[in-house]
């Protein structure tokens, strides 16, 4: 189709939508606003020449591109209602595989493209390997309901790595190990975490109450209450508060140490009065283990997040209830002491 007849027939060698402006020629896209391309002095050659390199580029930016999907998706709305935890884990798992896919559109992206990834990533890591397979497969849903590619979704059609089922059991002995070795904030974090099998982030996340407080204000999270710890888990959303024993009360009061030295919301704070980030927290973790490690104290590493399943292995009642966790399968891979049960005795007496 050749481009409409101009009002001044002199103009007729401009491409479609270019126009002359003030002070230089114009084109002016679809989508709206205008591009200035050269002045109004430059020959009909470099006119052409800029209005072609212009569209170029406008044509490589609204590419889609697997970076731009994961742009897209990691400022949606889908994206805020996360959990925390998965949102930071998330994030971590975008960076790599933004260096590797990054630049790829959609349908240069086939399965056994992403099976070589899943290969190679594997070599150093598989549980990295599942998750980012997980994101790449959740962007692409998302990208794929919203009209942002019409390509199909590759990860459906690869298998993710056997994941060994962690069953780490943190003894009496090795848990006082660490907690002699940690200094007082740390020492409450794992008492916290212990004896309500909270996770790492509602431990970090938990604010003091107002005296005399027995209910959470509304969507309010982790509360030191009048009756005890009410906790509403980052992860799956249950609600519950964990009453007083007399150990749990005792940590608490420690906290309380920390709280007349520097006022602050938070029960595990730092020396500004605010909450540890998650990495932060990690990293003074790890020195306390390693130290432990490094004495001989203890034979074998274990992580923060192991004093979760020690709380639900060592409770003697009903673990499901006092683990939050949805289901009993999901509550037993937190259950990891040794059951002690008679063996049969047919010969014995009645």
């Amino acid at each position: 189709m050749s481009p409409r007849k101009r009002k001044n027939p002199a103009d007729d060698w401009m491409p479609p939508r270019v126009y002359r402006g003030r002070s230089a020629y114009e084109w002016h896209p679809k989508g709206g606003g205008a591009v200035k391309l050269c002045p109004l002095d430059a020959p009909h050659d470099t006119v052409l020449s800029e209005y072609r390199k212009a569209k170029e580029e406008r044509t490589q930016a609204s590419r889609v591109t697997i970076g731009s999907m994961l742009d897209e998706y990691l400022h949606s709305a889908d994206f805020r209602r996360l959990a925390a935890a998965t949102q930071n884990d998330y994030r971590y798992s975008s960076g790599k595989l933004r260096r590797v896919f990054g630049d790829a559109a959609p349908d240069a992206v086939t399965a056994p493209i992403v099976r070589q990834f899943m290969d190679k990533r594997g070599e150093k890591s598989i549980t990295r390997a599942n998750r980012e397979l997980s994101l790449l497969s959740t962007i692409w849903a998302w990208s794929f309901e919203r009209g942002h590619t019409s390509a199909p979704n590759p990860c459906k059609a690869v298998r993710r790595f056997q994941e060994k089922r962690r069953d780490k059991y943190v003894t009496d002995a090795e848990y006082q190990s660490v907690y002699e070795r940690a200094p007082l904030h740390i020492q409450i974090a794992m008492e916290i975490a212990y004896l309500c099998a909270a996770r790492q982030a509602d431990v970090l996340a938990l604010r003091w109450g107002r005296p005399g407080q027995t209910d959470p204000q509304s969507n309010q999270g982790p509360t030191v209450l009048e009756q005890g710890i009410y906790i509403r888990q980052g992860k799956t959303g249950r609600k519950k508060t964990k009453l007083w024993t007399p150990r749990l009360r005792a940590a608490i009061e420690k906290a309380k140490r920390l709280r007349s030295d520097i006022s602050s919301v938070y029960v595990i704070h730092n020396r500004k009065g605010q909450r540890y980030t998650a990495d932060g927290f990690k990293a003074m973790w790890k020195r306390v283990r390693d130290k432990a490690l490094e004495d001989g104290a203890i034979a074998e590493s274990f992580t923060f997040h192991d004093l979760k399943a020690k709380g639900i292995s060592d409770y003697e009642g009903d673990k499901l209830a006092f683990s939050d966790h949805a289901s009993r399968q999901q509550m037993e891979r937190y259950n990891r002491k040794v059951q002690e049960i008679h063996a049969h005795d047919p010969d014995k007496s009645e």
